[in-house]
């Protein structure tokens, strides 16, 4: 990976192997930027990935990706972060619309904002085409209790419309991995919405 974040030995051992939310946790009772400069580094190419896929072009996102990083310390501080590395995907996918209104280009930035929050974006297809009346919102609700690998992997197909092999080589997950994460995140959100529709009907 191109991106190296600088970092000084933590005289803590096994700093790299602690959760993401411990990391954050303990960046904001210390305000230790060595935390987030671990935690960043764990998903710069998941960053740097979904980058590529906005902005197309590496120059300007290896700058987006440091100016994602930099952000971080202030963005942490005043928001509640409960999933590290969903909250990180939303963090990096505001970021690169942002760049392209800068610059110009608002009619892109509104056709991806469109295309991801359209009704008739492919995020339908999580319920295998049943015609169910399940509102955009609530399908957005069921992709948040997700777990962080089914979470990234569903929104990469079915928001950001990757293949199988573009999501492997985001998230560093492989084939049959990126295949099982999003069966299972599927059924999570069919079950999901069909529990929410009883209780709805009870």
């Amino acid at each position: 990976m191109f991106l190296k974040i600088k970092h000084n030995k933590d005289p803590q051992a096994g700093l790299s192997d602690l959760a993401d939310e411990l990391l954050v946790t303990r960046y904001l009772e210390s305000n230790n930027k060595e935390l987030i400069a671990v935690l960043f580094e764990r998903y710069t190419h998941l960053v740097y990935g979904i980058c590529l896929n906005y902005l197309q072009d590496p120059d300007h996102c290896k700058d987006a990706v440091m100016e994602i990083f930099e952000s971080l310390f202030h963005k942490l501080s005043v928001h509640q972060v409960s999933n590290f590395r969903n909250w990180l995907y939303s963090v990096t996918r505001n970021h690169c619309l942002m760049i392209i209104r800068k610059n110009g280009s608002t009619k892109k930035a509104h056709d991806q904002y469109r295309g991801e929050n359209s009704e008739h974006e492919p995020a339908i297809d999580l319920i295998d085409d049943e015609k169910l009346p399940f509102s955009k919102n609530l399908i957005n609700s069921a992709v948040e209790k997700l777990s962080h690998e089914q979470g990234i992997c569903i929104r990469l197909m079915y928001i950001d419309d990757k293949s199988y092999r573009d999501i492997t080589e985001i998230t560093g997950y492989s084939m049959n991995e990126v295949k099982s994460h999003i069966q299972n995140g599927k059924r999570n959100i069919k079950n999901y919405l069909l529990k929410h529709n009883e209780n709805r009907n009870a």
